[in-house]
């Protein structure tokens, strides 16, 4: 009785799994044509001067990541406006010498994106990551340890960030390019 089930089952699953995928959308946000000129867009963003050293190492991180390694654009046609602050605090207090062996690290980040030709705000949003942090005994491997969580959340939120600005970017139209001219 089960092989007969199955024997049934199986085409009618097969055929249904087929139709569900065949209607499926998803394709890679880097692939293909579309990739190509989302990372010609990507290559296109200026970064305002950040006023924290959080904002300056999630900003520093993001340059590197949207350029490439190359840095900012010569020729920029969007504006990304970054504000990023850091709060550290203690989780595990010994009670009985009042000082904590542990603690974490919250980085939180604001950005915007505009188009610089009408201003048009494209994305915005908040993003934020924990690091978690041991701290020494001493106070300035404390204050080292401190800074490094800071720069480890500050990359995954730039991370982060990239991902909202190709989304972002992708849904922009792409620059219209004149035909060449037909032969006479």
């Amino acid at each position: 009785m089960s092989d007969r089930f199955f024997r049934a089952v199986l085409p009618a699953a097969v055929l249904g799994a087929a139709l569900a995928l065949s209607s499926c959308q998803v394709r890679p946000l880097y692939g293909g044509v579309e990739g190509t000129a989302l990372n010609a867009k990507m290559h296109q963003l200026a970064f305002n001067t950040p006023v924290t050293p959080v904002a300056q190492y999630v900003l520093n991180d993001l340059i590197f990541i949207t350029g490439g390694g190359l840095g900012e654009s010569a020729d920029p046609k969007y504006d990304v406006n970054i504000t990023a602050f850091a709060v550290t605090s203690e989780v595990l207090v010994d009670d009985s010498s009042d000082t904590a062996s542990a603690g974490r690290t919250i980085v939180t980040a604001d950005y915007a994106l505009r188009r610089r030709s009408d201003s048009k705000l494209l994305a915005s949003g908040r993003r934020q990551s924990i690091a978690l942090v041991d701290f020494p005994s001493q106070e300035y491997a404390r204050l080292r340890a401190i800074r490094d969580a800071e720069q480890r959340a500050s990359q995954e939120v730039a991370q982060i960030i990239n991902a909202d600005l190709a989304i972002a970017l992708n849904k922009e139209p792409p620059e219209v390019i004149p035909s060449a001219p037909a032969p006479k």
